[in-house]
């Protein structure tokens, strides 16, 4: 059960300012933390259900300055495959129990970590060449599946957008548009399995202020904060945090 104490907002408020952070200046790739640290005080289904509509809020607020830059075909593709993907990440969650979502949230956050490290070193390539249609459609599923069950899809995404070479303004509005249609198909399933509550909701209006000026953050942080600072600080939560719950989860 969700308790709405002091405890609770100590941890949940900052995780939000983080997520909103990384969404409104350093893409939204590492907002997923929120959840990862929310997963060490609250059910995994709770963490999901409380950051969820967090989420959309930012997502919202992104769209606008985005409306119209991104590419029609390359998201539909990437959101009409996301599809069977957040419905297998509904079924799953249907029939597995909390310690196996804390062990998929856990190994999900260090393999985010290893996969932003390996781009940085060199160690992980990317194709140079655009990969072709249906890899966008299967990058999207599973994008769809990490998304459901972490609201860490953006690895999975970012393995066919960035063959596609866009510019930078282009990826980030596929990127949010892509996103906002997923946060959407999550929301039914997340209802349906009862990952909203009327506490989950009082949390979502306490934290909302907390998510825009997360947001507002990470606008002014974005020319002020070094990228490789921010995300060493992510990088660091995440495996302390994916750490603990992969240990919680198999003990």
């Amino acid at each position: 059960m969700l308790q709405l104490d002091i405890w609770f907002f100590a941890i949940a408020a900052p995780a939000v300012v983080f997520a909103g952070i990384s969404k409104g200046g350093f893409g939204s790739g590492a907002a997923f933390a929120a959840t990862s640290i929310l997963a060490l005080i609250l059910e995994p289904g709770l963490a999901l259900g409380v950051t969820l509509p967090l989420l959309m809020l930012m997502d919202v607020a992104a769209l606008r300055p985005y409306w119209g830059k991104w590419d029609w075909a390359i998201s539909r593709r990437m959101i009409l495959g996301a599809l069977p993907g957040v419905a297998i990440g509904a079924w799953l969650f249907a029939r597995a129990d909390g310690d196996v979502f804390r062990v998929l949230i856990g190994v999900i956050s260090i393999a985010f970590v290893i996969w932003q490290v390996g781009r940085a070193q060199g160690w992980i390539k990317l194709a140079e060449r655009a990969l072709p249609n249906w890899i966008g459609g299967a990058t999207g599923a599973v994008a769809g599946f990490t998304s459901f069950v972490s609201h860490a899809g953006g690895p999975p995404a970012a393995v066919y957008l960035l063959s596609l070479k866009l510019g930078k303004t282009a990826y980030q509005a596929n990127t949010v548009l892509i996103f906002t249609a997923i946060n959407v198909f999550k929301f039914v399933p997340y209802a349906f399995l009862g990952m909203f509550t009327v506490q989950t909701f009082t949390a979502n209006l306490a934290l909302a202020p907390f998510a825009l000026l997360g947001t507002w953050l990470g606008v002014k942080a974005h020319h002020l904060m070094p990228e490789r600072a921010f995300f060493m600080l992510t990088y660091v939560l995440l495996i302390m945090t994916g750490t603990k719950l992969i240990w919680d989860g198999l003990t």
